[in-house]
């Protein structure tokens, strides 16, 4: 059994889409980053960064005592080893796999962030980091159609956990300031993984854990998840 500490964001999708998909048993731990959970410490022992998901392997391969991660690349790449799935058993295709993956936390991830940050959270707008992070989304949108130009998936033929990390970023597009119909490899990509069922059963968890999935957050909450520093919280 895997408990997950989660949250409804486009990296608490990323391990529930696995989980769904390789039909792990799986509790959810709700970590209501609003309401500053994240920096409670039974969940900090678990995330030093103070950021979800992680998870808690009480069956891991190998092991006696259960084992904790932090950080959802590191997750996907744990599970997809521990159960032989969504990563290629080739030296070369787990180096495909592998530096998409790494690319989604170094460069897509983080950048899409800073565009919802500017664009929807930021207590007053500021045109150039605006301009800045809806260009630098638009150039990755690049990057990721031009690569699904002559193959159905990121790192290849097949399915794996790099596609996984990069869907959750892409799903609210729009927000982002962009439109999939401006990358039709991408837009191939985004709307064949989101029929898949592992896919449609993930998103499906959201409301479950939070019934205001989707919805603005409130003032307070703003302050809470991006008003800390290392004096205000451990």
């Amino acid at each position: 059994m895997i408990d997950l500490y989660y949250w409804p964001t486009p990296n608490g999708h990323k391990v529930t889409m696995f989980l769904e998909e390789a039909g792990l048993d799986y509790i959810l731990k709700p970590v209501n980053i609003g309401k500053g959970d994240q920096f409670k410490p039974d969940f900090l022992a678990i995330a030093p960064n103070n950021r979800m998901p992680a998870i808690v392997d009480h069956a891991p391969a190998g092991a006696d005592a259960p084992v904790s991660l932090f950080e959802s690349g590191a997750i996907l790449l744990y599970l997809a080893e521990k159960t032989g799935r969504f990563i290629a058993g080739d030296v070369p295709g787990r180096a495909e796999v592998l530096q998409w993956l790494f690319w989604q936390m170094g460069g897509l991830g983080p950048m899409l962030g800073q565009n919802h940050h500017f664009t929807q959270y930021a207590p007053e707008k500021v045109p150039y980091a605006i301009d800045r992070y809806v260009k630098e989304t638009n150039r990755l949108y690049g990057v990721l159609d031009r690569r699904l130009a002559d193959r159905p998936f990121v790192a290849g033929a097949d399915y794996s956990i790099a596609d996984m990390a990069c869907y959750p970023w892409i799903v609210p597009y729009e927000k982002q300031g962009q439109r999939l119909e401006d990358f039709p490899n991408l837009q191939r990509w985004f709307r064949a993984i989101a029929e898949r069922p592992g896919t449609k059963a993930a998103y499906a968890r959201a409301p479950e854990i939070n019934p205001d999935f989707g919805k603005t957050l409130s003032e307070e909450a703003k302050k809470v998840m991006f008003g800390q520093t290392a004096a205000t919280r451990g």
